[in-house]
């Protein structure tokens, strides 16, 4: 089966043990990221809530263009999950959640590196809440 065709908010596309960064260019992806406080503000929305990109603009206060723009550089740098809000009109869309817990930013002799300690998302348990979701949206 493949990502495409797994029920919403099943994702395997990584383990959810810490992943250490130390190519140079995917720890500036995370940093940059970090950095932007618009990205923070997105991060700080999708913590307790999965959200699409037009709930994010809302929240957020964010033109939706800048909403999508910012929830991609967030995703490049593994910061955002994103999983498909399944509707019954089949105009299904994505969702994102934050991917992490904790960042952890290293320097030692052999360089720098920036550990990410990945959100726990237990795949029944974020599935179960997929499906109750899923009852309360609209045919639209």
């Amino acid at each position: 089966m493949s990502q495409s065709q797994l029920p919403a908010g099943i994702r395997t596309d990584r383990d959810d043990g810490p992943t250490t960064h130390t190519d140079a260019d995917d720890v500036q992806n995370v940093l940059d990221a970090l950095d932007d406080a618009d990205c923070r503000t997105i991060l700080e929305a999708t913590r307790d809530a999965t959200l699409t990109v037009g709930e994010i603009s809302e929240t957020c206060d964010l033109p939706q263009s800048t909403a999508y723009r910012k929830v991609d550089i967030l995703a490049d740098a593994g910061l955002l999950d994103e999983s498909l809000r399944v509707r019954r009109s089949g105009k299904h869309v994505s969702e994102y959640d934050c991917a992490i817990d904790d960042v952890t930013l290293s320097v030692g002799a052999d360089g720098v590196s920036l550990t990410v300690d990945h959100a726990d998302t237990e795949p029944s348990a974020t599935f179960a809440n997929s499906l109750s979701t899923q009852t309360n949206v609209a045919d639209d």
